[in-house]
């Protein structure tokens, strides 16, 4: 379908569009909070939500223009950076004893939504417009791309791909519920290696993990086993031999003996701080080492900006070129920091007045300096790579600092400085999420104001969902267990105890810095080592499963053609969506006490694990059929 010009006026921001928009929202942002809390990583909703959306629309029989499947897809992506910023930064909270109210939850999550998008709204012309043989937008442009593809002439075929999707809800919910509420067969398979004190191989039967493989692909997939196999045959052997012959704890353990550890006691007392110490230390760098193109970018707004105010000019703006007015900027950024600084419920803790001018500050100064960079660095490198994380441990650690210094380094203050991390993030990730969909937008003809009136819309309904699914998962499991290792919110209540107590094993951060030093220097992801350090190998190994199945798919195939979706990407999203969603479900049943926390499976032993090697073949060869589609 052709792209409609700035004069066209073709139907756009309908009540079917939003409808589809909100429900689609709810849906992946329910989705990607239950998955960033099980493996520290979100999937983008924009190309499944477009697909979802062209495919809704004809099961209805209410055909859609390309721009009203573009602000479905806008709204319903909106979910994703605020689910980003929650689950990095409010299970810490309930590490600490605190458990948030859901109201506080859902107004920290809808401001660091406005100030994301009130900040990146005068970036847009510079950076989408200005900038785009300079900075691609790789998601964006995909994006409308599968626009293109998938309405107008092409809508049958695009509604054939969107089934893979729908396949794939079905597989992952079905798995899920036969797994958490059957109880016939284990969650997890587990190896003990000879020779090697405490070391184990293990699997996750979880067809979300294999579908975040699947999308990630094998290279990266790979580099997180890795991390995740130094943890488990390397790191905890090496602890349970050096710990054997020890008659007394070894620090930061006080009561049991390390030869009176399991593996999993290993891991949770000794090798997650080496895993956090790791990912610290790869955000850090990864930050760092962006300097020069955080300045650079930072730079080069400012330019653009100083140039668009003196060539201004009166006369009507196209349809094409019209933003919302100045005043929402100004408001937006505005009513922010206001609202934090004067307002005594939106930080945790109960801050004093003066402590919430400090965080606020911090909020306008951080939250508008990183939604500049975080917006012109996703241009070359795609949402997946921004580093969220990293932006997240700086913002904490001047925060903290600041505190520190004043001498507020009491429970309270711990709170307050985690929620100001919590707007900064979710405002950066927000700036990310937008810059790719006004991309799409300008390559689809669409009206740049709407859209973001589409993702205030989005937002405004999502933090409901996301806030409600956090709580909801806190209450029925324990954050930083193995159900829901919350890695980022672990990782970031580390960091604030270490500069405000001074009470971390230092010995094992710093090693765990070492071991990520030592993979950037190899020419891998930091992060990607760190985070497979951090998590479990059950939770990393079927990430590479479903890499493997992903070059096995693409094996001998020719390459599709531009903007052409992969069914087997649509199927592995619907797998990440399907598990989530039965997740949520099934915590809803946990915290009302209509199910058991845990059970030990009706099928226990040799046979117990047959079957559930055999249902995990099953989904796997239903996202292999998934990828080998159309080829």
């Amino acid at each position: 379908m052709s792209t409609p010009s700035s004069t066209t006026t073709i139907p756009e921001f309908t009540l079917k569009a939003v409808f589809t928009g909100v429900v689609l929202g709810i849906v992946f942002g329910a989705a990607n909070a239950y998955l960033g809390l099980r493996v520290g990583m979100t999937v983008s909703a924009s190309i499944p939500a477009a697909v979802m959306t062209v495919a809704a629309f004809r099961v209805f029989r209410a055909d859609g223009t390309i721009l009203e499947a573009n602000l479905s897809q806008t709204i319903a992506a909106a979910s994703t950076s605020l689910a980003t910023g929650v689950i990095f930064t409010i299970p810490a909270l309930f590490l600490w004893g605190m458990v948030p109210p859901y109201l506080q939850v859902v107004v920290l999550a809808f401001l660091g939504g406005i100030l994301g998008l009130s900040a990146m709204i005068p970036l847009r012309k510079l950076l989408i417009v200005d900038s785009h043989e300079e900075l691609p937008y790789p998601e964006g442009t995909a994006c409308a791309e599968v626009l293109r593809a998938t309405t107008g002439e092409a809508a049958s075929r695009g509604a054939s791909s969107g089934v893979w999707i729908f396949r794939g809800m079905a597989v992952g919910a079905a798995v899920k519920l036969l797994l958490a509420l059957a109880f016939l067969v284990p969650d997890e398979l587990r190896l003990a290696l000879p020779v090697l004190p405490k070391a184990e191989l293990a699997l996750e039967v979880a067809p979300a993990l294999v579908g975040v493989g699947y999308i990630l692909g094998y290279r990266t997939a790979a580099v997180c086993v890795s991390g995740a196999l130094i943890s488990s045959v390397t790191l905890t052997p090496l602890i349970a031999w050096l710990g054997a012959g020890l008659s007394a704890p070894l620090f930061p353990e006080a009561e049991r003996l390390v030869s009176e550890m399991t593996a999993d006691d290993i891991w949770s007392r000794y090798v997650r701080y080496i895993g956090a110490g790791a990912v610290a230390t790869a955000g850090i760098i990864t930050v760092a080492r962006g300097l020069p193109t955080m300045w650079g970018a930072f730079s080069a707004v400012a330019r653009g900006m100083k140039r668009s105010g003196s060539s201004a000019h009166e006369g009507p703006v196209e349809r094409t070129e019209r933003d919302l007015p100045p005043w929402f900027v100004v408001g937006g950024i505005g009513l922010v920091v206001l609202v934090a600084a004067l307002v005594p419920g939106v930080f945790a803790g109960g801050m004093a007045p003066l402590q919430r001018a400090v965080l606020s500050a911090g909020v306008g100064v951080f939250g508008v300096l990183f939604v500049a960079v975080a917006a012109r660095i996703v241009g070359i490198v795609g949402v997946s790579s921004q580093p969220t994380s990293g932006i997240t441990l700086v913002t904490l650690l001047g925060t903290a600092t600041v505190f520190a210094a004043a001498g507020w380094t009491d429970g309270a203050a711990r709170a307050g400085v985690l929620t100001v991390g919590t707007i900064v993030a979710i405002a950066a990730s927000k700036a990310g999420d937008i810059s790719q969909d006004l991309k799409t937008g300008w390559l689809v003809g669409a009206t740049p104001a709407r859209q973001q009136v589409g993702q205030v819309i989005g937002a405004a309904f999502a933090c409901w969902a996301v806030a409600a699914t956090v709580l909801l998962l806190g209450n029925a499991y324990t954050f930083g267990s193995r159900e829901l290792p919350a890695p980022q919110a672990t990782l970031m209540k580390t960091v604030i105890e270490g500069v405000l107590a001074g009470d971390l094993p230092w010995g094992l951060v710093l090693t765990g810095g070492g071991l990520a030093l030592g993979a950037i220097l190899c020419g891998v992801s930091g992060l990607a080592f760190a985070i497979g350090v951090y998590l479990p190998l059950a939770t990393m190994a079927p990430l590479y499963v479903g890499g493997c199945i992903r070059t096995l798919a693409e094996r001998g195939a020719a390459q599709r053609a531009p903007g052409e979706s992969d069914p087997g990407i649509l199927a592995a999203s619907g797998l990440v969506a399907g598990e989530g969603l039965a997740g949520v479900l099934v915590a809803g049943l946990v915290a009302a006490g209509l199910a058991p926390r845990a059970m030990d499976p009706r099928l226990g032993g040799l046979p117990g694990e047959l079957v559930a090697l055999l249902l995990a073949g099953v989904f796997c060869l239903f996202l292999y059929r998934g990828g080998r589609a159309g080829r």
